[in-house]
């Protein structure tokens, strides 16, 4: 009994000493050995943006009530029945406005629009980049139906597994831009189809006759030789001097300039017979531009459709949440910005 005890103080000390020793090299290791913090790693699938919508799951709000029609009879009833049309909704179409934040892979934009084709929806325009996150785009699409199945559309859009989240901006406070490149021709409205005829170089051309308006021209020459009831001829365009047309092509320009100006527009090309505008502004502004320049003569034009961002709400103190709104107050025009 008396040798059994020292025996296990014996292992007790050695195991005590150990631990200390063990504890003693841990706090002297060289601090540079101690490994930082590493950045995540980046991501390479779209599977991580299941991972977030799982780990951010939500339960989502009830679909938005629909305008039921007014009750129908019995004859209405067995007509619908015979032809199975459905009720029409009494919803309004309007616009809205979808960002979707998708995986920047090869692809999604192709399910994306098929979704929406196989819905039965006209994307009115589509913005499509990539974010300042490598693995991250940004599509703003602009659509027109009823509220209740575009928020269907929306909640299948976001259970795609490229799709990371799918907004929507309608009722949204948003900043609005469109880009506008046109080329419009300083000649003037009565030389567009000549310059239209002149390939790339927009230069005025006439374009050729085919074979069968020269076979009528021949014919109609044939009759007024031969003392037929003559017809009034169309009216040819004079030629110009050189003189002539530099100062048309001054006052055109002079005129597209300062329209543009008004529009907060800028000439960005200056060719022999055609500029080149960008305007940045709001969609209803762009084709207001659009229709003022048309009377010069548009060669062509490109428009990149709608992009939208939400505005910063701003903070208020408690002593301007007390004053009065002045909601009854007119505007000056003139004070607003452009756009």
């Amino acid at each position: 009994m008396t040798s059994i005890l020292p025996c296990s103080a014996r292992g007790a000390s050695r195991r005590l000493s150990t631990r200390a020793f063990s504890t003693t090299i841990r706090a002297f290791q060289p601090k540079d050995s101690i490994k930082p913090p590493q950045p995540p790693k980046p991501i390479d699938d779209s599977t991580s943006a299941l991972d977030y919508k799982r780990s951010h799951r939500m339960r989502p709000p009830p679909l938005p009530a629909m305008d039921l029609p007014r009750v129908r009879s019995a004859e209405e009833a067995v007509t619908n029945i015979l032809y199975n049309t459905p009720p029409p909704s009494l919803q309004p179409f309007k616009k809205h406005i979808l960002n979707c934040l998708v995986q920047n892979e090869p692809g999604v934009l192709s399910r994306v629009s098929g979704i929406l084709a196989g819905r039965g929806f006209n994307i009115d325009s589509l913005v499509v980049c990539r974010t300042e996150i490598r693995d991250l785009s940004r599509m703003c699409l602009v659509l027109s139906g009823q509220d209740g199945v575009v928020e269907q559309a929306r909640r299948q859009l976001e259970d795609l597994v490229p799709v990371w989240a799918v907004l929507d901006y309608t009722e949204t406070n948003v900043i609005q831009r469109e880009l506008l490149l046109v080329k419009v021709s300083i000649l003037g409205p009565e030389y567009l189809d000549e310059q239209l005829a002149g390939g790339p170089s927009h230069d005025p051309r006439k374009a050729e006759a085919s074979k069968l308006e020269r076979e009528a021209a021949l014919a109609e020459n044939f009759e007024r030789s031969a003392g037929a009831t003559t017809t009034a001829a169309e009216p040819q365009l004079p030629p110009i001097t050189p003189s002539e047309a530099l100062r048309l092509k001054h006052q055109h320009l002079h005129s597209i300039s300062v329209l543009s100006k008004q529009f907060g527009a800028k000439i960005v090309d200056i060719a022999e017979n055609s500029v080149i505008v960008e305007l940045t502004a709001k969609t209803p502004r762009v084709e207001a531009f659009l229709s003022l320049v048309k009377p010069f003569g548009i060669l062509e034009s490109a428009r990149t459709g709608l992009m939208a961002m939400p505005r910063t709400p701003i903070v208020k103190s408690e002593e301007d949440e007390g004053l009065p709104a002045d909601q009854g107050s007119a505007v000056d025009a003139s004070l607003l910005p452009p756009g």
